[in-house]
């Protein structure tokens, strides 16, 4: 039996670790394979966008280095055609093509053909000194008729075999017009092709790329294979398989197919056009293979990790057993040591509970002796309020006592100077009697007179007894002012002596108002410094409870923390009761499992 038990033991550990091996390469090899995908579809967009670029730069690069080539020999067509066009002197017109083909680098002839034949009289220069047969006849050639019809344009012709230089050239002519807009002759050039092959030789895209220049009926022009010039059409055997009337329009193109690249561009005014074509693998070959490289090597690489990984864990599995064995010592003091920590926290918390239970009441009490507070502060500034009014009251009665005061002081001045006026009345009264006396005289006097004339002084006596009666009457008048002037004066020294008496005692009452007002004042210090210090206790006793408040709601909280301590205290000893059995528990499977 017990070899039996060893027997299903071995076999249930290699299907372990199988399982085991294949779980953790499995992920691995996905990842990988994913991630290669992902790149190569990653690398394949960039690849598209390099070659994108690279197709267009060598296109713009291959017509410029043509279109810089065929430049000399545009601009001396056209400078022939100007100057040809002002004179018919046969000899200037030879010494005009001599100079103009001297700087013609690419091109092996240049000639003039005038519009009159030459068995007519015409002529026919040519820049080498070439004499034409007696059959040849320019105004017969494509170059001359085309070059007529083209309205004033560069004509192109087809390439032929030059006779000078054994060489393909294309005859590149222009016509020449005077100044009345006849035609008086045509002005040519011969353009080598085999200098044109040169710079398309001179780009190089990839291994199997292919670089032309075609006219606008497809024969090649230059290409790498001199036998396809003019024989072959590139139309023919491009695999191209879209429009071709229109992918020849002229216009600068790039296209890339799922196996092959192509290119064209139009070569300046000519009916000629640049191609490029090649296979895409030239390109996406090289990653492919390093693609492919790059997964084999992380396949490889992920088995040995998922073999380094089965040894690894086997040998963490060894010691698994005197690490659960630690673990369960361990455990059980810790389960000691949880049970102790727990009997403290309640021992703190119903302590916390007392003083949170003390802090309370004497938070009461501090609120309730801050009511108190804040009414006294609010009987101090009613005080302090009355006070300010009484003050105000006090200081009004002072200005209205000085306004009395200097009021009375002007009726004494009053007085006093009636009484003066009243002795110059005496005066006038001593005057008025001194007049009634003499009027009295007079009288009597008139009256003597008036008893001397007898009968005619009768009418005279009778005036002066009127002038004595009125002046006895002016004397008793008199006398009967001096009484009432007499008790005017009498009445006015009193009165002063009163005003005089009443000025002391309104002086006093201001004194008396203005010390009253000073101690108002001095209880309205008082009483404002008392309602200033209400104020600030009853902030502070405010503060005090807030703080008392802060410091309750901290004592809460500490006696939360404590009985969430507590909790979470009885929480780890049970948490260890379950650590330490399934610390036994996985004692018990690594021995069984070493077994």
């Amino acid at each position: 039996m017990g070899k039996k038990e060893r027997d299903y033991s071995n076999v249930s550990t290699k299907k372990k670790s199988r399982r085991l091996f294949w779980g953790m390469l499995a992920p691995l090899l996905t990842v990988t394979i994913a991630a290669c995908t992902f790149a190569y579809y990653i690398s394949t967009a960039i690849i598209q966008y390099y070659l994108t670029s690279e197709l267009n730069y060598s296109v713009k690069k291959i017509n410029s280095d043509v279109m810089e080539r065929m430049k000399p020999i545009n601009v001396n067509l056209e400078n022939f055609a100007n100057f040809a066009g002002l004179s018919d002197d046969k000899e200037v017109l030879k010494a005009l093509v001599t100079i103009l083909s001297q700087n013609l680098e690419y091109s092996n002839s240049f000639y003039y053909g005038s519009a009159t034949p030459i068995k007519r009289g015409g002529n026919f220069i040519e820049s080498s000194g070439w004499v034409p047969p007696s059959s040849f006849e320019h105004t017969d050639r494509d170059w001359y008729k085309n070059a007529v019809t083209a309205g004033g344009k560069v004509n192109y012709e087809d390439p032929y075999m030059d006779a000078l230089s054994g060489s393909l050239a294309v005859a590149v002519s222009k016509s020449v017009s005077g100044p009345d807009g006849k035609i008086k002759g045509v002005v040519g050039c011969d353009i080598l092709l085999d200098k044109l092959t040169d710079v398309i030789e001179e780009i190089q895209l990839s291994e199997n790329s292919k670089i032309a220049l075609i006219n606008d009926e497809g024969y090649y022009l230059a290409c790498d294979d001199a036998s396809k010039i003019m024989k072959k059409k590139y139309t023919d055997e491009t695999t191209y398989t879209g429009n071709l009337g229109e992918w020849m329009n002229g216009e600068q193109r790039v296209f890339i197919g799922k196996k092959n690249f192509y290119a064209i561009c139009g070569v300046g005014d000519s009916p000629w056009f640049i191609v490029i074509e090649g296979p895409v693998v030239d390109y996406t070959g090289r990653l492919a293979n390093v693609i492919l490289i790059f997964e084999i090597a992380l396949i490889i690489f992920s088995v040995l990790m998922s073999i380094l990984n089965i040894f690894t864990i086997r040998k963490m599995r060894r010691s698994e057993q005197d690490l659960g064995a630690n673990l369960f010592e361990e455990t059980q003091t810790l389960v000691v040591a949880a049970k102790e920590n727990a009997a403290t926290a309640q021992d703190q918390s119903a302590a916390v509970k007392e003083i949170v239970a003390t802090m309370e009441d004497s938070n009461a009490l501090s609120e309730n002796i801050s009511s108190k507070i804040h009414d006294v502060s609010k009987v101090a500034e009613k005080t302090s309020s009355d006070v300010a009014d009484g003050v105000a009251s006090i200081e009004q009665n002072v200005a209205q006592l000085h306004a009395i005061f200097d009021a009375n002081q002007q009726t004494i001045e009053g007085m006093k100077v009636l009484s003066e006026r009243i002795e110059s009345i005496w005066d006038i009264v001593t005057l008025i009697n001194s007049v009634a006396d003499q009027a009295k005289i007079i009288a009597f006097n008139a009256e003597l007179e008036a008893s001397s004339a007898g009968e005619a002084g009768k009418s005279f006596r009778i005036v002066a007894n009127e002038i004595r009666r009125l002046s006895d009457g002016i004397i008793d008048g008199t006398k009967e002012i001096k009484e009432r002037i007499n008790e005017i004066q009498h009445s006015s020294d009193s009165l002063i002596l009163a005003s005089e008496s009443g000025t002391k005692k309104i002086n006093e009452g201001y004194e008396n108002a203005k010390n009253l007002g000073d101690r108002f004042a001095s209880i309205k210090n008082s009483a404002e410094i008392t309602a200033a210090s209400a104020g600030d206790i009853s902030e502070i006793i405010q503060q005090q409870t807030s703080a008392s408040e802060q410091v309750l709601i901290a004592l809460k909280q500490i006696s939360a923390g404590v009985e969430n301590f507590t909790v979470a205290t009885d929480n780890i000893s049970t948490s260890s009761e379950h650590i330490r059995a399934m610390s036994e528990a996985m004692n018990n499977s690594v021995k069984s499992e070493k077994k």
